[in-house]
């Protein structure tokens, strides 16, 4: 099967239980059984996850590097949605 009949998708492993899926790559496939396959093949080789999510690359929706300014604006007139906003107590020491 050639490049043209194969989607592209986004390859993310969990390395551990409770730790979060982690970029690791990108791969082509026929479908989402194929590419689990593939990336338990190609991204996990020595034990390295125990998850793995495959995602067609077409279906990521993401904001762009250069709109950022405009995109995140509305949170930066919102102070107190930062934790540096409330005052620790003496209790909770260093955080």
């Amino acid at each position: 099967m050639s490049l043209e009949h194969l989607e592209l998708f986004e390859v993310f492993v969990r390395s551990a239980r409770g730790l979060d899926h982690k970029h690791a790559g990108s791969l082509h496939a026929a479908d989402h059984e194929q590419a689990l396959e593939y990336a338990r093949d190609c991204y996990t080789r020595r034990s390295e996850g125990v998850s793995i999510w495959v995602v067609k690359s077409r279906d990521i929706c993401a904001s762009q590097e250069d709109d950022s300014d405009s995109f995140f604006d509305p949170s930066d007139d919102k102070p107190y949605r930062h934790a540096t906003y409330f005052p620790l107590p003496k209790e909770v020491g260093n955080m």
